[in-house]
């Protein structure tokens, strides 16, 4: 009888490095509430945003996702010439072929390794995250590089009061290898595709393309194409999140085997400050347990939200290297993933200057 091989397996993984990308341009309340009907002290108090980031000049999503992995790596330590597997979360990407994994990792030199997009909206670097722990723990690879990467911007309406204010660019990485201890714990995810259309581009490709055939020859400014932009219904997902997130925080809890009492720093998707502050309040988290706040000033920056997160908290000391941390992302499609994780060390070369 044949036997066909097995690849080794290793049980214990973690997050070795952290590296993050934060676009240069900075935007205030004040500069979105020039195109929007809105207020800057109103955007702050629904959304908990005062500024985010959106890219300028000669960035791109590749170029953003390539400068986060390539501080990763860094970070990390470990020879690049080892790392296995590029997954890239995004749902920002501008083409469905080539997709960008391939072009990111021939941008770190790490070219002709297996290299994926994960499409899974806001929570795509959790979902990511159970992904690279799993191809390790298969044996599939030694070390995968994971970049949640977005330039949400390109496909925003700056008009709409439902996406305009919250959304911003950037990217965060970490590199995912074996280590003696167990750093990251089964993946909890789910998915609502009854819900779907909560968040949702307004037009299909096939159908933009059709528009666009029978506008030839139109004038634009009296007939403009417009774009495709991402459409969401707020109070629709706070609904959805306050009665399907508190039972996935639960769940993340229990396949981990930790208490809730040994969670150190809570690190949940940067969607909205007022779910965050309620996720922590369900949970029973201690008052002085730190929370997650990169909203304040760089915005939802969808698959990398919590990468960026967690290097903000571990650059500014609000967190640090080997703590155990909850992390929990959510968001279109509608999903959800989490984990319970020790947190990475804090990065030798920071996306920008706590100072």
């Amino acid at each position: 009888m044949v036997s066909i091989a097995v690849n080794k397996s290793r049980a214990n993984v973690a997050m070795l490095g952290i590296g993050a990308y934060r676009p240069k341009r900075l935007v205030s309340n004040e500069e979105v509430c020039e195109v929007l009907d809105s207020t800057p002290e109103w955007i702050y108090e629904r959304t908990g945003v005062r500024n985010r980031r959106w890219i300028s000049g000669d960035e791109t999503l590749q170029s953003i996702a390539a400068a986060a992995g390539e501080r990763a790596i860094v970070n990390s330590g470990i020879d690049r010439s080892k790392i296995g597997a590029l997954i890239l979360a995004t749902s920002s990407w501008l083409t469905l072929t080539p997709h960008g994994a391939p072009k990111v990792a021939n941008d770190l030199g790490i070219n002709g390794i297996a290299a994926f997009d994960l499409t899974s909206g806001c929570g795509g670097f959790g979902y990511g995250l159970g992904v690279a722990a799993d191809l390790i723990r298969s044996g599939s690879a030694e070390y995968v590089l994971l970049i949640g990467a977005e330039t949400m911007t390109v496909g925003l309406d700056p008009t709409d009061r439902g996406t305009a204010m919250i959304f911003g660019d950037g990217a965060g990485a970490v590199v995912v290898g074996p280590s003696e201890e167990n750093g990251i714990s089964p993946t909890v995810w789910g998915s609502d595709g009854e819900n779907a259309s909560a968040i949702e581009q307004d037009v299909n490709f096939l159908e933009y393309m059709q528009k666009a055939q029978r506008m030839q020859g139109t004038d634009p400014a009296v007939e403009p194409l417009g774009r495709m932009s991402l459409r969401m219904q707020g109070p629709r997902v706070f609904r959805w999140a306050a009665v399907t997130l508190p039972r996935a925080l639960a769940s993340a809890l229990e396949v981990s085997g930790v208490a809730t009492d040994d969670i150190e720093v809570f690190i949940p998707h940067q969607a909205n400050a007022r779910i965050n502050e309620l996720m922590k309040k369900n949970l029973g988290l201690a008052d002085d347990t730190p929370v997650a706040n990169d909203i304040e000033n760089t915005g939802n920056t969808s698959a990398a939200s919590i990468p960026l997160a967690m290097e903000e908290m571990l650059v500014t000391g609000k967190a640090k290297g080997g703590q155990i941390a909850l992390l929990l992302g959510f968001g279109a499609g509608l999903s959800y993933a989490g984990q319970v994780v020790t947190l990475p060390p804090a990065p030798k070369e920071p996306s920008f200057d706590c100072d």
